[in-house]
């Protein structure tokens, strides 16, 4: 399965993004606003200059308590972010997630934003790809 198919079957493409200038406080009401966890950190929409995730928020929060709430998005954000493509198969996304322990990922195309997907969604059609075939295989045994 590839990343397009994952794009394909969710009901929501929206991406959300923040300016790096933003405060901390902001992408938390956004974070809970949209029901997300992760924002792309973009000045334009188009390019990635990092990514917040809700974790990041309460990692530091735990370290510092709420005062980072006032920090700015840009001195929080990963700037280092992983990304793939359309063409990029849902095991490679899910292994590369896996080793560097993250759950979202932005999916470029000609170095632009086209969508994000979550962990979530990638074990979901990696589920519903395995029912699949399952289901061919015992129809097969059973001669259908």
């Amino acid at each position: 399965m590839l990343v397009q198919n994952i794009l394909n079957s969710k009901s929501i493409n929206k991406i959300y993004t923040i300016a790096q200038d933003k405060t901390i406080d902001d992408a938390v009401s956004d974070l809970s606003t949209h029901r997300v966890g992760a924002l792309i950190v973009s000045n334009d929409g188009k390019t990635i200059d990092g990514i917040l995730s809700e974790r990041d928020i309460i990692r530091e929060m735990g370290k510092r308590g709420t005062a980072c709430l006032a920090e700015k998005v840009g001195d929080m954000m990963t700037s280092a972010v992983s990304c793939c493509s359309k063409s990029d198969s849902a095991e490679m996304v899910l292994e590369t997630m896996t080793k560097g322990r993250f759950r979202h990922m932005p999916i470029l195309e000609k170095g632009e934003l086209i969508g994000l997907i979550s962990i979530g969604d990638v074990v979901k059609a990696r589920l519903e790809e395995m029912a699949k075939e399952n289901s061919a295989m015992v129809d097969m045994i059973r001669g259908m």
